[in-house]
């Protein structure tokens, strides 16, 4: 059973109950993570919130039931006028639309006035990606870390899982010793968001760097268990890999947007700098669309022109 996220909403207690029930849903049946339960509670908490103070009195079932498209906007401008940019806006429309999905298909209330509205337009940030050079040199540096031995080469390995293979960093801290790529295995299953699995390969340096890992760890997961272990012996924890790209990245005067993610990004970009087909990185990815993906190539774009305006003698 998914972990149940706990949230206070201003309601009347029909409504109150109904919150309660769907955020049990979310955990429960649609198996959220933890963090959107949490964003998406949070949201539905200042959303009822906002109607208290909107309608005079914290709304019921009903109130819901008679909302009108300009409620909605009142709410989203409120927030907008509190600094929420429009990322944060369209999580929290999606997530109110969940509510009301939720609402309607079990008789509670019924209302479109959340269908209503047009998503806040996203900005199109473009994936940061570090030059061929630099994702080495990060990757090679990490022997400039204070520490054990085994605790350099589990960090080595793990940067190696995100730019050798492209996964993100949760994907690569999820790796069991069971399907661990060693011993002539040259492939990875993954699971990805969504619970979408895929298989990418793994190169020779990727499982010659997991190998040396597990020779020099003191410790012995059971089958099954997390591959990467922390200081303790427990799993190794997102914060840890951050923190050691923060100090590598100081230490090559590297540009703050060179994160573990940023691997990843780079992972693509490079592939497709030396020939890869976008359907294929596609699938390395993991992504659901395509247009997603199509976004390195604006980023293979950019570069291409900062070198050419650098470089050609008429630039």
């Amino acid at each position: 059973m998914a972990q149940r996220q706990s949230f206070l909403v201003t309601a009347a207690s029909d409504l109150a109950l109904a919150a309660h029930e769907w955020c049990g849903h979310l955990a429960d049946e649609r198996r959220l993570s933890p963090k959107t339960l949490d964003a998406y509670g949070r949201d539905l908490a200042q959303f009822l919130t906002f109607l208290t103070g909107h309608l005079g009195a914290p709304p019921a079932l009903s109130d819901i039931a008679a909302l009108k498209p300009a409620d909605i906007r009142g709410f989203l401008a409120a927030r907008r006028k509190a600094g929420v940019g429009p990322r944060t806006l369209g999580r929290q429309l999606a997530a109110l639309r969940t509510f009301a999905r939720y609402l309607d298909k079990n008789g509670l209330a019924k209302t479109t006035a959340f269908h209503a509205i047009r998503a806040p337009k996203q900005p199109r940030a473009l994936p940061r990606a570090l030059t061929i050079s630099d994702a080495l040199a990060l990757i090679e540096s990490v022997e400039i870390e204070a520490g054990e031995a085994w605790i350099i080469a589990r960090d080595r390995a793990v940067l190696l899982l995100l730019y050798g293979c492209g996964l993100r960093i949760a994907e690569a801290l999820a790796v069991t010793t069971t399907e661990a790529p060693i011993h002539g295995r040259n492939a990875l299953r993954v699971i990805g968001k969504g619970d979408k699995t895929r298989i990418v390969p793994v190169l020779p340096a990727v499982s010659d760097a997991i190998s040396r890992y597990l020779d020099l760890c003191p410790y012995t997961p059971a089958p099954g268990e997390p591959l990467f272990r922390g200081a303790r012996g427990g799993p190794l924890q997102p914060a840890i890999v951050q923190k050691s790209v923060r100090l590598l990245r100081g230490a090559l005067g590297l540009d703050d947007s060179t994160t573990p993610h940023a691997l990843r990004h780079s992972f693509a970009t490079h592939l497709l700098g030396r020939g890869g087909d976008l359907r294929t990185i596609q699938e390395l990815l993991g992504h659901a669309s395509l247009s997603t993906t199509q976004g390195y190539t604006k980023v293979d774009t950019a570069r291409l022109l900062d070198i050419y305006a650098k470089s050609h003698p008429r630039a």
